[in-house]
């Protein structure tokens, strides 16, 4: 179905440097015009950030510092992008969270307000998750093609997932999936460990995910103004955080992970000292 404007639509897309909104940095973008008569107009820049991109975001979109070195600031270009926008409505995938005021923080650092007033904007993931629920009861109807009576009910609910984990072996037994490293595997198998494996998002060294093992399998928190940094590094660089950590209302099986962490670093330290 085409779609149906009265005024232009720009669908953006941002790869940045990280996902804080407020200090992170465009490296790539891409804006898609839809003029009312049909026509479109597209324009992708890669962008200088002006601050050094994480490993951890590079494997994410493949972009490295020496990939955006001879491109333009964003300031250089804000005023091209800001008049290729004017007047249109915006659309994205989670535009309204991220990429919007990402990209309005980098016009305002550019000297350019630009006016989102009267603007509509169009969020496709925000439409996605309403009308396509990811919850146990959605899940159940998907899979097992039945209605999940007494949902929030703890039995019924532990039967449902029990039933779902077996439709998706039936469902997904011969079906490829491909990984970030694009690594094409079939990774549903009637095997306790794959699943295991595959239903992990991080590999994390404790309970809740806040500290994970990054690929040489050093733990790094996954939080904070330390993300992706190793725990032992920044606990030998800045101490106070480890008593941070434990003064909060961190989980008390995240605690024991970090002591443990600090402890086998205090250990290190004690060998270093006798023997020299």
């Amino acid at each position: 179905m085409e779609l149906n404007l009265n005024r232009p639509l720009v669908f953006m897309d941002l790869e940045t440097t990280g996902i804080k909104v407020a200090t992170d940095r465009i490296v790539e973008l891409c804006l898609l015009r839809i003029n009312p008569d049909g026509t479109r107009k597209i324009k992708t820049l890669r962008i200088n950030p002006g601050i050094p991109i994480p490993a951890e975001t590079t494997a994410i979109h493949g972009i490295r510092d020496e990939d955006v070195k001879d491109c333009p600031k964003f300031a250089q270009v804000a005023a091209e992008l800001a008049e290729f926008m004017d007047g249109c409505d915006i659309a994205g995938y989670n535009s309204n969270h991220f990429d919007i005021p990402l990209i309005v923080e980098e016009f305002l650092r550019a000297g350019i307000d630009l006016e989102l007033k009267g603007r509509r904007f169009v969020d496709i993931q925000n439409i996605f998750h309403k009308m396509e629920p990811r919850n146990l009861s959605a899940a159940y109807k998907f899979y097992c093609s039945k209605e999940l009576d007494n949902a929030h009910s703890a039995e019924a609910d532990t039967i449902a997932t029990f039933e779902i984990l077996k439709a998706q072996l039936d469902r997904y037994s011969d079906t490829e999936f491909k990984d970030k490293k694009g690594l094409i595997t079939k990774p549903v198998v009637n095997d306790v460990k794959a699943l295991s494996d595959f239903s992990f998002s991080n590999r994390s060294a404790d309970l809740i995910g806040h500290v994970i093992y990054n690929e040489k399998d050093v733990e790094v928190f996954n939080f904070g103004k330390h993300k992706g940094k190793a725990v032992s590094d920044v606990f030998r660089t800045e101490p106070s955080y480890y008593d941070w950590i434990m003064k909060s209302e961190f989980p008390l099986s995240t605690k024991k992970v970090v002591t443990a962490i600090k402890l086998r670093g205090f250990n290190k330290e004690s060998v270093k000292t006798e023997l020299f």
